[in-house]
């Protein structure tokens, strides 16, 4: 009776075990089933038509768009300072003197001189008609006469000379009102009032700098050349100025165009030498400062384009994700992986020349989950986010992970 007692338990035992195997592999397949059957939520763009602009992007300098070191081009003292550091001021203005009392003093000796000098031609002058009316009675010889006529082209001579001298004198004491050879705003003055100045002076007196309009100059790769060249031949070619940092999202300081193209290739560095002029209204760029340049050589008209997030890289090359409305019967729609060209990409968009149209719809978030034929569904804001891919790793085309 124990032994078949003993049988009977190890027979229900050995049945339990088996109802619960059996438990735990229908739930596994029902919900292997459930999650085949789940649609991934993912959120989706449609490719749109537009005009993109192709930019070439570079570091640049701000510099000035003329810059002038102001020289005394005479000696003495400096007696007034009449402008303030950082001042604005306009072409031909005064803005500092030098001691003229020397140089009027030249002045009216020169003037005086001029003087002496015409009296003495004028007697010269009457003398020498006097020999020439004696000659012509032969009261007198012909060299008498011609030492007269040679004494008053002496004298007509230094008139003349004295009359340079004048105008010499004349410069130099303009020269001691000093005024701005350019409009621009001043730097920092270098020398002040009551020191000697003369024309060497190694820093001048301020530097003056243009900077409505401002200029900056850039460098581009010389593989850049073609694409410069034919921009330039249908016109101006537009630039962007804009501060440190993505120059595709930093904040724009000033829009201008190129001026010049160096006429020659760093050797050095294989770059070339641009420069562009900006109006600078608001004064955001200033000499010196470093900015982004954004150089405008083509656009691309009626280009089908899509966010950059919804293009995936494969063994096979670049594809997106398309939408394949849901089939007759279907609540979900499906995903094809689509492979594609691209035209061109920056950081806001990509354009495709080959592989969809406009209107149709591929996926941005949630791609990391998909393959080919995947059922998705489509959700707005953030919804897929958590389940967004890069690309790095995604499945390729074909349906691969």
């Amino acid at each position: 009776m124990a032994r078949r007692r003993g049988r009977v338990i190890v027979v229900v035992i050995v049945l339990v075990l088996v109802a619960v195997v059996v438990i735990r592999l229908e739930h596994g397949t029902g919900k292997k089933k459930h999650m085949a059957s789940t649609a991934i939520p993912v959120t989706v763009a449609k490719a749109v038509v537009q005009t993109v602009p192709v930019y070439l992007d570079a570091l640049g300098t701000v510099v000035p768009y003329r810059t002038v070191t102001v020289q005394p081009m005479i000696t003495g003292p400096l007696e007034k300072v009449l402008f303030h550091e950082g001042q604005f001021v306009k072409k031909g203005q005064e803005i500092a003197e030098i001691d003229p009392a020397p140089y009027q003093a030249t002045l009216a000796q020169a003037k005086a001189k001029l003087a002496q000098d015409q009296a003495s031609l004028v007697n010269a002058e009457l003398q020498a008609r006097q020999y020439a009316s004696l000659v012509a009675q032969n009261y007198t010889s012909k060299q008498q006469a011609a030492t007269a006529n040679a004494t008053a082209a002496e004298d007509r001579a230094l008139v003349m000379q004295d009359k340079a001298s004048i105008e010499s004198d004349q410069i130099s004491l303009g020269y001691t009102k000093i005024t701005a050879p350019i409009s621009g705003i001043t730097g920092i003055l270098q020398v002040n009032a009551g020191n000697i100045v003369n024309p060497n002076l190694s820093n001048g007196i301020v530097v003056i700098n243009t900077l409505q309009p401002v200029s900056v100059q850039f460098s581009l790769p010389q593989q850049d050349l073609p694409q410069i060249t034919a921009a330039m031949s249908k016109g101006k070619v537009d630039l962007v100025a804009t501060a440190e940092g993505n120059p595709q999202t930093a904040k724009v300081l000033d829009h201008g165009v190129i001026s010049v193209l160096d006429n020659t290739v760093s050797a050095s560095t294989g770059t070339l030498t641009l420069k562009g002029n900006f109006p600078n209204p608001k004064l955001a760029l200033w000499p010196g400062a470093y900015v982004n340049v954004r150089t405008l050589v083509r656009t691309i008209p009626n280009a089908v384009t899509v966010p950059p997030v919804a293009v995936q890289q494969g063994p096979q090359g670049s594809f997106v994700f398309l939408i394949k409305p849901a089939a007759a019967g279907h609540k979900s729609p499906t995903v094809i992986d689509q492979a594609v060209t691209i035209g061109y990409e920056d950081e806001a968009t990509i354009v495709i020349t080959k592989g969809i149209t406009a209107g149709e719809e591929v996926v941005t978030e949630g791609n990391s989950r998909l393959k080919d034929g995947s059922k998705v569904k489509i959700v707005t804001g953030a919804g897929a986010g958590a389940t967004s891919g890069t690309g790095t790793g995604a499945p390729t085309p074909g349906g691969s992970a």
